[in-house]
């Protein structure tokens, strides 16, 4: 499950993080998931206000991850289409006070779009967002996290089912996503930002 913490957060003393029911008159803001201190070897996301933990994912969850990264990587470094990334690492939406934070398992920045990739963060919408789902995050990954993802512009996003052997393809229409395809593991996905690349989804769910 997601936890939430109920106070600012100091920037170094670690012994006064509480986790606790979020608070719904305090809002987090982008410096304060910022002044999370570095030690923690934790992932965390700022959502709608509020700092969420993620668990740690199951070894199940990281084979899968591994395994898109992989298969996207090697095909992106060969025709020179741009960068792909595993989490961890920031990606951050909006501006301001209304700015929001996820870490997505896996991202693609097509070249056309580089400018977003800065030293400390993703500042912007990946061409590619991938979430591998699991008991803690499978609502959020499929209701706020899809919502926000199209509205700020994702093209494509992707949501790898580990139980059912399953990949949701959403695909980008103006500010939201489209009705979403859905293959199975049995299926070869193919994807308009990919050209040419056939990906085979009894690989990716290989768990070894």
């Amino acid at each position: 499950m997601f936890v939430a913490y109920t106070g600012k957060v100091p920037p170094v003393d670690v012994a006064e993080l509480k986790m606790s029911v979020v608070n719904p008159q305090i809002r987090f803001v982008y410096e304060d998931y910022k002044a999370l201190p570095e030690s923690m070897a934790k992932r965390y996301e700022l959502l709608d206000g509020e700092i969420l933990m993620v668990p740690a994912p199951t070894t199940t969850h990281q084979f899968l991850s591994r395994n898109v990264a992989y298969v996207l990587h090697g095909f992106v470094r060969q025709h020179a289409l741009g960068t792909v990334l595993s989490s961890p690492i920031d990606v951050v939406f909006g501006e301001g006070d209304a700015r929001e934070i996820v870490q997505p398992d896996v991202l693609y920045v097509s070249v056309k779009h580089a400018d977003i990739i800065l030293v400390e963060e993703i500042r912007g919408a990946p061409d590619l967002v991938v979430e591998v789902v699991s008991p803690g995050t499978e609502t959020r990954d499929r209701t706020y996290k899809k919502h926000l993802y199209g509205r700020y512009g994702v093209r494509e996003y992707w949501i790898v089912d580990p139980v059912t052997e399953t990949v949701t393809v959403y695909q980008s229409s103006g500010a939201k996503f489209d009705d979403p395809t859905t293959y199975r593991a049995d299926d070869t996905l193919n994807s308009p930002l990919f050209v040419g690349l056939d990906i085979e989804l009894r690989e990716v769910f290989k768990v070894r």
